[in-house]
């Protein structure tokens, strides 16, 4: 499913018109990543949680010529699926 996929479905099950729909998820989004952003989390019970990881630097190797070469450290997020997604997804 794309984005434009998504917000037929949203429309379609809450009623809304296709750019009310496209305004809900866009701030839905907009909210999200702007809470990773400043390093905070997002907790949905039943469905799962949105969080930052950071990742220390690192030393890895180009495949090709076996140089080696540095990875900086970085923030990467993270989304661990709850309860009631796991249990849906799985009958």
């Amino acid at each position: 499913m794309n984005k434009n996929e998504l917000v037929a479905a949203v429309a379609e099950k809450s009623g809304l018109t296709k750019a009310d729909a496209t305004s809900a998820v866009d701030a839905l989004f907009d909210t999200v990543q702007a809470e990773l952003k400043k390093g905070g989390d997002i907790r949905l019970a039943g469905f799962g949680s949105f969080t930052v990881s950071h990742r220390a630097a690192t030393k890895g190797r180009n495949p090709s010529t076996g140089a080696e070469v540095d990875i900086p450290a970085r923030n990467v997020p993270k989304f661990t699926p709850g309860k009631g997604l796991k249990d849906s997804v799985n009958g």
